[in-house]
């Protein structure tokens, strides 16, 4: 509980410091920004550019499309959209960290196919996700399965699962090899089977590594996701909602921050169901 308590603590009081740099260098900052050339070093802190904060809080109660009877809020759409954002990136990385944890075991397994595959599992995660996604959605648009058909939001689980699946398969791995030499040598001597000293040593031995890794996993689903719908046009997420209020800038710009700051609290809910799962492996080991 503690532990939570700080980490709660850490992230609000960091909240804090960018909302109190934001406002600072708004009410100081020059209006125009400062370039050097074409090339820009400071933002515009014009309303247009860099709205007050307390505008875009106060944008989340007013509706999305004015005059209009009925029209829920923009704090409503908002919402709307993390919480479909979420769903599809935690489907993201159930899929990734089956797949990771089916690589590691049998890298871990067979040598042979660590040392040929490993090298692959962490170069994937240098491909454009930008340019992946319209790919997917391509060639997703073939496939049928009976009366399934694949459909955009299958697009944004599959490129989200793409995005967590090496941090698992890399933390697994490693934690799979931190069992010490002696512990090895001890269940060999019991003549204990791979099945054994998979489940009773090398398991228990990678959660220290496998917790971390399942963080970045979480943040690069919610990111693979995010990037799929604005790159496939998918709608009812976050990412969509962004580019439909980044067509509305001009006249409403605080609109595009207030959905970027519910993809942010879309990472931080990822987050933190992560350090929940942490928290609740570290109760049922002290437990036991």
């Amino acid at each position: 509980m503690t532990r939570a308590v700080r980490s709660a603590g850490a992230v609000l009081a960091a909240l804090v410091v960018l909302a109190v740099l934001w406002e600072t260098y708004k009410a100081l900052g020059p209006a125009n920004g400062a370039s050097i050339g074409t090339t820009r070093l400071l933002p515009r802190t014009d309303d247009r550019a860099m709205p007050h904060l307390w505008t875009v809080v106060t944008t989340l109660g007013s509706p999305e499309v004015s005059g209009v009877a009925g029209s829920r809020s923009v704090g409503a759409a908002v919402l709307s959209g993390a919480l479909t954002s979420l769903r599809l990136a935690l489907l993201g990385l159930l899929l990734g960290g089956l797949v990771g944890a089916v690589l590691a075991l049998l890298m871990q397994r067979l040598r042979l196919l660590e040392a040929g595959l490993l090298p692959w599992v962490v170069l994937s995660q240098t491909v454009p996700i930008i340019a992946l996604a319209p790919l997917v959605a391509g060639w997703g648009g073939v496939l049928r399965l009976g009366s399934w058909a694949w459909s955009p939001e299958a697009s944004v689980v599959v490129i989200s699962a793409f995005l967590s699946f090496s941090p698992v398969a890399v933390g697994l791995l490693r934690g799979l090899h931190a069992a010490s030499a002696t512990e090895q040598e001890l269940f060999a001597s019991c003549a204990a089977s791979w099945r054994q000293e998979l489940v009773h040593l090398r398991l228990p031995a990678s959660v220290p590594f496998v917790v971390p890794s399942l963080r970045l996993a979480a943040a690069g689903a919610v990111v693979g996701a995010i990037v799929a719908e604005i790159s496939t046009g998918t709608r009812g997420g976050i990412g969509r909602l962004i580019i439909e209020y980044a067509q509305q800038a001009t006249s409403s710009p605080a609109r595009v921050y207030a959905a970027v700051l519910g993809a942010a609290a879309l990472g931080l809910v990822a987050a933190g169901l992560v350090a929940v799962l942490d928290a609740a492996v570290l109760r049922r080991g002290r437990l036991a």
